[in-house]
């Protein structure tokens, strides 16, 4: 990761935010679909196929004379296309064949309380107490948020699958911080959505899951729209957008505090429907937005302390 992706903290904090509301309109567009007919795989795997298609130009451009740098970061691409692309979506849809998607969705939103873990186990660096407190905050907040009760049932299978998810998720913020292989953003989530497409089209060819298009129309907002509309909004908003935007974000942030900043997508999960259907939130999930807000500025400031020591200790050497 260069020193100029890293010093520009505020333009990460943005490109976070565009990328979770981005993100948060995924729901919207494939529950429109889904209406009208169209199979949860054939909504994701048209999602990432296209979308790698519309990248493959740009990625191509940019990747000219470059393409050494492919190979030597193909574990990273791998990672990213097969887990974070693929299997993230794959586990999320079979998760809600057994567990609401509400608790599906919790779950895989623990993404980033395992990269704590995993940072810590990698790095040997404990993270700070503010650290833990903000992530426990976070997690209240989306708690409250998904709405979900005690008279869930809880479905080994599918709890399995969210967890799976929430590997994937992880996964995401890990590899898309690493810039050191030298591939900028773009190309970077370009070839990792190719890997993806590729997985994604061969697991609906042997039908791991339905696959099923209609031409239907589809209903946002309480208005008729062309399912290649939603398919449209749904490939370059929700995807290429969100994707490019995420990772850019994770090479200024790092993955710890991109991927918690990414938690705001629960926010727009609230924004959204309020713009697009009129709908209201509860006190008990506006409690969890300002939850989530304050869960990720503990993160951060437990970030901050966590680096803050070096500095010190190296003016203590240099005044012996």
């Amino acid at each position: 990761m260069s020193g100029h992706e890293r010093s520009f903290p505020a333009a990460g904090f943005l490109l976070a935010v565009g990328s979770a509301a981005s993100f948060a309109l995924s729901g919207t567009f494939a529950s429109a679909l889904m209406s009208a007919g169209w199979s949860a795989g054939a909504a994701a795997t048209a999602r990432i196929s296209l979308a790698a298609l519309v990248l493959a130009i740009p990625t191509a451009i940019v990747m000219r004379g470059r393409w050494v740098l492919a190979w030597r970061a193909r574990g990273p691409l791998l990672l990213f296309g097969l887990l974070a692309v693929a299997g993230c979506q794959l586990a999320f849809f079979i998760a809600v064949e057994f567990i609401p998607p509400s608790l599906a969705l919790l779950i895989e939103f623990m993404g980033p309380v395992l990269l704590v873990f995993w940072t810590w186990a990698r790095t040997r660096i404990r993270p700070t107490g503010l650290t833990f407190l903000g992530a426990g905050i976070a997690v209240l907040g989306l708690l409250a948020i998904s709405g979900i009760g005690s008279g869930q049932e809880l479905n080994p299978i599918g709890i399995l699958f969210a967890l799976i998810a929430a590997i994937g998720n992880a996964a995401y913020y890990a590899t898309g911080a690493d810039g050191d292989h030298g591939i900028p953003p773009l190309p970077f989530v370009g070839l990792g959505l190719a890997v993806g497409s590729v997985t994604l089209i061969a697991v609906s060819a042997v039908h791991v899951l339905p696959f099923t298009v209609t031409a239907t129309a589809a209903t946002i907002a309480e208005k008729a729209v062309s399912p290649l509309m939603v398919v449209a909004g749904l490939v370059l908003i929700s995807t290429v957008l969100s994707y490019v935007l995420g990772v850019a974000a994770a090479r200024r942030l790092g993955a710890v505090m991109s991927a918690f900043t990414g938690y705001s997508e629960a926010l727009f999960g609230i924004f959204w429907p309020i713009v697009l259907l009129g709908f209201v939130p509860s006190g008990l999930q506006w409690l969890g937005a300002a939850l989530i807000v304050a869960g990720v500025v503990v993160v951060k400031l437990g970030e901050l302390r966590r680096v803050r020591p070096a500095p010190a200790i190296a003016a203590d050497r240099v005044s012996q």
